[in-house]
């Protein structure tokens, strides 16, 4: 499949330098070569260049989700190509050009089969979006609180499996959510630290005290914030407290109007101001479908009007069916972000957080062209490139 070249123009393009009005990117065989001005794009080659015009819409940087679990049926935890292309093309129909494969907390054998498949895929041609590698979320969480998670297969946090993974697939772990309170996980954080994978508080029972000391080794992420962690009490500020409080922390955003209420969603992002907000789905199988029965990992799901719950526990969330797209909407048309911080969130603050920004992130040359074309009105999404290239259904 031939990378792209192509030229956008009369766009309000988005860049970490600001918004380019009446602004131009020209993309040559999948990599950005200008931003700018319309006015002052360079002439393009006279041959078959296409030139397309993009007024009354934006020009962002493709969506970078580093939390999310399946869509269309499928799930990343019954690890497969075809499971994989369908996702991949779910998530990338929505704006998503870039993820990280997340399990679950599953025995140590399936998780290695996850790791041995995304392995294999990252080294094909990926048709959809890119999987920029995996997310661990688990099986080192609290029992205090699973979640959907399935507690007879946590276990404490163990150094000597996670090494014997990077060592096996070197650069493929890209994050680990464990509790930061469980015996080792402390010299589990060192290790994250010094192979740069992001170590990541979730599903914890720590209190706020337990979260800064674990800051102290190298802790710098927090998952949903405010789903299934101690929560914010004015005398024990608990893991919500120590993320808000702390700008060490970055932390994971749900925005579908149902993990987390607006004033929430509001106060983590009045403080998280240094590309330390990151927008997530959290989305099982369940997305792109309608309400029924699914599974999330091996535990079974009922999905009501958007809904994730646990069939065997009403009332716990268990994912979510959201889209990048949606959730971008959501920051900008219910929270009250710019849609500057908004795309921030989105994809420059991911692509920082597993260490990709010098790849994608962002409307800059030199990048990989991963673009969207987004309509200002009602934020509709137009059209989604990776490296270049049109995704067509």
């Amino acid at each position: 499949m031939n990378k792209g070249t192509f030229r956008i123009i009369h766009a309000e393009v988005v860049t970490p330098r600001g918004i380019f009005h009446d602004g131009a990117v020209a993309v040559r065989d999948g990599v950005i070569t200008y931003v700018g001005s319309t006015a002052g794009l360079p002439s393009g080659p006279k041959d078959s260049q296409e030139t397309i015009d993009a007024g009354g819409s934006y020009v962002l940087p493709g969506f970078i989700d580093v939390h999310v679990h399946g869509g269309m049926m499928q799930d990343f935890s019954e690890p497969s190509k075809e499971a994989f292309d369908d996702i991949t093309k779910l998530h990338c129909s929505q704006g998503t050009t870039s993820m990280l494969a997340t399990t679950m907390t599953l025995p140590k054998a399936v998780i290695e089969q996850v790791l041995e498949e995304v392995h294999q895929y990252i080294h094909s041609e990926m048709p959809y979006a890119k999987l920029a590698g995996v997310h661990l979320e688990g099986p080192f969480i609290s029992p205090k609180w699973p979640g959907a998670q399935n507690p007879a297969h946590i276990v404490p946090p163990n150094r000597s499996w996670v090494e014997a993974w990077e060592e096996q697939y070197p650069g493929l772990i890209k994050q680990v959510t464990f509790a930061p309170e469980r015996e080792g996980a402390h010299d589990l954080i060192r290790f994250l630290r010094e192979k740069g994978i992001v170590a990541a508080a979730g599903h914890t029972d720590a209190t706020y005290e337990e979260i800064m000391a674990a800051v102290e080794v190298g802790l710098h992420h927090a998952v949903h914030t405010f789903n299934a962690m101690t929560p914010l009490h004015h005398r024990k500020p608990g893991t919500a407290g120590a993320i808000l409080s702390s700008p060490a922390i970055s932390g994971e955003i749900i925005a579908d109007g149902i993990h987390v209420h607006k004033a929430g969603i509001q106060l983590l992002a009045s403080v998280k101001t240094n590309h330390n907000l990151i927008l997530i789905t959290d989305a099982m199988s369940a997305a792109g479908l309608g309400n029924g029965e699914y599974k999330l990992g091996d535990l079974p799901v009922i999905v009501k009007d958007n809904v994730c719950t646990l069939k065997e526990s009403e009332g716990t969330l268990a994912g979510s069916t959201l889209t990048m797209i949606r959730g971008f909407r959501h920051l900008v048309q219910e929270i009250g972000l710019s849609v500057q911080q908004a795309s921030e969130a989105a994809s420059l603050n991911p692509a920082k957080l597993i260490r990709i920004d010098h790849l994608t992130g962002s409307v800059e040359t030199g990048k990989q062209a991963d673009l969207l074309l987004v309509g200002k009105g009602n934020l509709d999404l137009q059209k989604v490139w990776v490296e270049g290239r049109l995704f067509q259904e």
